[in-house]
């Protein structure tokens, strides 16, 4: 089975802060029919980001489908508050590269 990574068919995939103590995803499509097969592949669900990230899915705290965007957002709860003594990336934004070697299935 040919598959893509997702970094090839999204235009947009980044992280960043939701508040001090959440980290929001973006996965942004530049065409609807690219957005779909994502969406239908299963591949990006509640369960499969819980599983990337290694929390539980109790810690993902939204998970959106957005068709009128071609868009996957979802937020996760920060194990510690932004700017916390130890926590290593204060703005979130160096949260997303797990996603971006995702296979998704084309045919």
């Amino acid at each position: 089975m040919e598959s893509k990574k997702l970094i090839e068919l999204a235009k947009t995939i980044r992280s960043k802060n939701a508040g001090t103590d959440k980290i929001t995803f973006d996965i942004i499509f530049r065409e609807s029919e690219n957005y779909e097969l994502v969406k239908g592949s299963g591949r990006i669900t509640k369960g499969s980001m819980a599983k990337l990230f290694n929390i539980s899915e109790d810690k993902i705290c939204d998970f959106v489908e957005y068709d009128p965007a071609f868009a996957i957002k979802f937020t996760i709860y920060r194990s510690a508050p932004s700017g916390s003594p130890g926590e290593r990336d204060i703005f979130g934004c160096q949260q997303y590269p797990p996603l971006l070697d995702i296979e998704i299935p084309v045919n």
